[in-house]
């Protein structure tokens, strides 16, 4: 019995060896190398090619020579979607050790191009802008090489147009693309029949915590209204930016449509109703900190809002209230009443004042207006160094009431929230006394502030950020105004490289006192190693100043970029230039959203 076994476990070894040596030889590879065209039709035709699929993969020498016999038609198919119908293909083959390498040599011929391309759209469909620019796309495709992709993608956005704009029937009833290989010739006839133009019926809520037509106010068409995808899009976004909802879905009930008409169904889930938050925060201008706050989504069927506010940092402490009041309106219009007191220590001034506001807020040709009245009392010192006592020669103390009106128009857009590629926004606003009624000083003030986002490069690894900020102030009595109407230049925001207002025009003392005007401008260039990781380098330069006295203050550095899980967080390290009282490195630390 021993030695039958033995002789089993032999002949098993000897049925293994052959084994072991095919599985050897089938871990070869194949290397494809593609040449005689360009970047865009190599990539196709090394996508179209089955030996493409076996660089890492086992494969046999009988399977190589199999694949490689079916290569040149492949190539050809591969090539036919760009226009070129007359390709020849000849290659090599040759085995290293148990590896492949195959060549193909590709000559692509000229590419049939389009001599003739046929669009019929109802006129009424294609004098409407985005669809008429839809088929005048298609139009365009005349005298060029026939793009199969291309074409199939100019065939769908007209579609995508019809259906966006209300010809919710719209039908393809014609697509054709005729290819004449001999002449190389290619011709495109298409043809849709558009049907009705929808029009907007009724839109119903379902699921609110309002009122009966509270929202309303959110819809940014009537009915009538000829049917819009954007304008979906943007009642959707409305309802979301409302802060009322955990879940929103718009649909339009195009299969129980009638005669044209469409309802809208709008189904809605309440979001949280109290959302508490709180938590440390840092950052240079302000120093390490706790911030905690209390808000209510809605306080009432109407829609109410409240939201406080506590924030107690080692230079600044902070305690708001604002209640709002939506109106009924298509532009989200809103009354606000609020209060805040603030005890602010920068390098420069310390200031405790409280103001009560009132404002009304409404979107307006794209803009977020606000139109509202401030109250503003309190006591401050301009000045100060450090921990200077009150009484040293040279600071400036004031009491201040000032009762003015405000306006301002603020918009932005970005396309992306947490890291924007292209964006950009802008905040003007326009403030002045009634004279000296209610106060200490009259004064008119303009300020704008703008900002400008573009990346650039391979996979938008770069970025260019530009930065700006004017303000202009006429006053009868500039020594009444506190500093929070004054203007200093420093700081994580304006001028990297000193310190969050420290540079200004200066007393006779040669103390900072701020300005009524100010100028800034940054430039920065961003670089990111990995997606959540980069560094910047940066040019800031400006200064707050009287009159036509400017002499702006440069700052430039380095920094660090991480897009972490809670936002953009920036660490800067700035240094003054050709400032022959001001030297060393200023760290500046910001968190938060680009724009």
């Amino acid at each position: 019995m021993r030695r039958v076994h033995r002789r089993l476990n032999l002949a098993r070894m000897g049925m293994a060896l052959p084994l072991l040596l095919l599985c050897a030889r089938a871990h070869a590879g194949v290397q494809l190398v593609v040449d005689g065209v360009n970047d865009t039709l190599k990539g196709a035709v090394i996508s179209g090619v089955e030996l493409s699929q076996y660089a890492t993969r086992g494969v046999s020498d009988a399977q190589v020579r199999r694949l490689y016999e079916h290569a040149p038609g492949q190539v050809k198919s591969s090539l036919e979607p760009y226009g070129y119908y007359d390709a020849t293909v000849t290659g090599d083959i040759q085995q290293t050790g148990k590896d492949w390498k195959v060549t193909l040599h590709v000559t692509p011929g000229e590419p049939v191009k389009v001599t003739g391309v046929d669009v019929q759209l109802d006129k009424v469909a294609s004098d409407i802008q985005p669809i008429g620019r839809a088929k005048r796309a298609i139009e365009r495709m005349k005298d060029k090489p026939l793009n199969h992709g291309a074409y199939d993608t100019a065939r769908d956005n007209l579609s995508e147009q019809l259906t966006a704009n209300g010809f919710l029937d719209a039908q393809l009833v014609t697509h054709r693309v005729e290819v004449n290989r001999g002449n190389r010739s290619a011709t495109i006839k298409l043809a849709w029949k558009a049907g009705p133009r929808f029009r907007y019926g009724a839109v119903h809520f379902e699921g609110s915590q309002f009122n009966d037509g509270f929202l309303d106010r959110y819809v940014p068409f009537k009915t009538g209204d000829y049917f819009s995808q954007d304008q979906m899009l943007e009642l959707q976004q409305a309802l979301n930016g409302a802060d009322y909802f955990a879940v929103v879905n718009v649909l339009p009930d195009v299969d129980a449509a009638k005669d044209g008409v469409v309802d809208v169904t709008v189904q809605l889930a309440p979001a949280k109703r109290t959302i508490y938050t709180g938590g440390p925060f840092i950052g240079t201008d302000t120093g390490f900190g706790l911030r905690g706050g209390i808000e209510k989504r809605w306080v009432n069927r109407h829609g109410h809002k409240w939201k406080n506010e506590l924030v107690l940092a080692q230079r600044l402490k902070t305690l708001s209230t604002l209640y709002s009041i939506p109106m009924p309106s298509p532009n989200q219009r809103s009354f606000n009443f609020g209060a805040n007191y603030r005890d602010a220590n920068t390098t420069t001034s310390q200031s405790r004042t409280l103001e009560l506001v009132a404002n009304e807020t409404r979107l307006w040709h794209g803009w977020t207006r606000t139109l509202g009245l401030h109250a503003l009392d309190g006591t401050f010192t301009v000045g100060k160094r450090g921990d200077e006592p009150d009484d040293t020669p040279g600071i400036e103390h004031g009491r201040s009431t000032e009762v003015f009106a405000e306006a301002s128009l603020s918009r932005k857009q970005g396309d992306n929230p947490t890291f924007v590629t292209r964006g950009w926004s802008i905040n003007l606003a326009a403030r002045s006394t009634a004279g000296t009624l209610l106060s200490d000083a009259r004064f008119t003030q303009f300020t704008a502030d703008v900002k400008w986002i573009r990346a650039f490069g391979a996979k938008n690894r770069n970025r260019l950020i530009l930065r700006g900020s004017a303000g202009y102030t006429s006053t009868n009595d500039f020594t009444a105004l506190p500093p929070q109407l004054r203007f200093f230049a420093g700081g994580d925001r304006s001028v990297r490289g000193y310190s969050f207002q420290q540079i200004g025009p200066l007393n006779d003392a040669g103390r900072v006192i701020g300005g009524p005007n100010l100028l800034v401008g940054s430039t920065e260039v961003e670089h990111y190693f990995t997606r959540n990781w980069g560094m910047a380098a940066f040019v800031d330069a400006g200064n707050a100043f009287s009159g036509t006295d400017y002499q702006p203050k440069i700052g430039a550095g380095l920094g660090v970029r991480w897009l972490s899980p809670v936002g953009m967080i920036r660490v800067d390290f700035g240094t003054p230039i050709h400032n022959s009282q001001a030297h060393g490195i200023e760290l500046h630390l910001v968190i938060g959203p680009d724009l």
